[in-house]
């Protein structure tokens, strides 16, 4: 798996933060995504794609290849 995040189109809205800390931030100016992992272990996987799903603005994208 393969992370990558749009930080032009990030709302700020935290909820992949929430889902999962050990991937992803948030600046402390304005509260944009940040990708802390690219390529989280097998653990997570599950937890990133529901991230990517319930991102408002549709900013994290998921490689499987």
């Amino acid at each position: 798996m393969r992370v990558t995040v749009d930080q032009d189109t990030c709302i700020g809205s935290g909820q992949c933060v929430m889902a999962v800390p050990e991937v992803f931030d948030q600046r402390e100016e304005d509260g944009i995504v940040q990708l802390l992992q690219a390529d989280p272990p097998a653990e997570l996987h599950d937890a990133v794609r529901r991230a990517a799903a319930m991102c408002p603005s549709q900013a994290i994208s998921v490689d499987e290849g």
